[in-house]
């Protein structure tokens, strides 16, 4: 498996990362049998958060994990805290703390690996996130930090206060979602990709040795659906299609390769459950598109070159 760097941290990790919200659609066998085949593909980074299936999953994992020979030390898990579904974003130390112990106890460990900031809270006040940070770091309860779908301003007022360097931001981003890259390519346009709705996040995180993790990275729009064999993207599938013929594999690793082909050395999360799709998504980190190929996806998939 292809690795990439940590942040800053120094650790190598891999390119792909099992993200588990839909870990309680599965059978515990089930579960502990992706556990094993990822480990197997020397995919041993885990991501969770306090509320994928209101703790649930958190619980799953580790029922599933218990039932496989992995150890705890040889996997890297990941959760993610600071969302009160349907109430409010809440970033203040008592909700970081209790969040970090619940998380802890559904997954059976005595220390997450990393711990990120799920949304930005517009009443976060930083301060009081650096002393979570520091109590959850002294503690030995958290090793790195990170945040999710922050832009370049919130990570700056969040610096000012922690300490802890910022590893990793979770960022949707996939061929059908890539403003991130559109942003810079229709610079000084007039067009609807011209705008910058994130603060050139993508350039920022690279400067800052961020770790961009792509979430949702086969869906289009928010949750609107997958672009994979969807009729609404005929040209893009077809490219797709030729690409995977000409390399030997699926679809779906022409798609994780061509987020993995880009220089900021993304991190690109599977939310599959099904063992033969992630091993699908998996051969994609073997794969190094062509600078060619790269574009003639991207404008396949309805992007303009200027």
């Amino acid at each position: 498996m292809k690795k990439i760097k940590f942040g800053g941290t120094g650790l190598q990790v891999p390119a792909i990362a099992v993200g588990c919200m839909r870990i309680n659609s599965v059978s515990l066998e089930k579960a502990a049998k992706l556990i094993e085949k990822a480990v197997e593909l020397e995919v041993n980074f885990f991501d969770h958060a306090d509320i994928y299936g209101g703790g649930e999953c958190e619980e799953i994992f580790a029922k599933a994990l218990s039932m496989t020979g992995v150890r705890r030390e040889d996997i890297f898990v990941q959760s993610k805290c600071g969302i009160v579904p349907g109430v409010m974003f809440d970033f203040s130390k008592e909700h970081i703390i209790a969040s970090v112990e619940g998380s802890l106890k559904r997954l059976g460990t005595e220390y997450l690996d990393a711990l990120l900031l799920h949304r930005p809270d517009a009443l976060m006040e930083p301060e009081e996130v650096a002393e979570a940070f520091d109590e959850l770091e002294a503690s030995g309860k958290v090793r790195y930090f990170g945040v999710s779908n922050e832009n370049p301003m919130q990570m700056e007022l969040l610096k000012k206060y922690v300490r802890q360097p910022l590893a990793a931001n979770q960022l949707q981003f996939g061929i059908a979602h890539a403003s991130m890259v559109k942003a810079g390519i229709e610079t000084n346009m007039l067009t609807d990709g011209a705008v910058n709705r994130d603060g050139s996040v993508l350039d920022y995180c690279r400067l800052h040795d961020i770790t961009i993790q792509a979430w949702s990275p086969f869906q289009y729009g928010m949750f609107e659906g997958v672009f994979l064999g969807n009729e609404k993207f005929p040209e893009l599938n077809r490219k797709l299609k030729e690409l995977a013929t000409a390399y030997g594999v699926t679809e779906t690793a022409i798609a994780v390769a061509w987020i993995l082909r880009h220089p900021a050395n993304m991190q690109m999360l599977s939310g599959t459950m099904n063992l033969s799709r992630f091993e699908e998504v998996c051969r994609g980190a073997e794969i190094r598109l062509t600078r060619q190929e790269w574009y003639e996806i991207y404008m396949a998939a309805g992007n303009i070159l200027p």
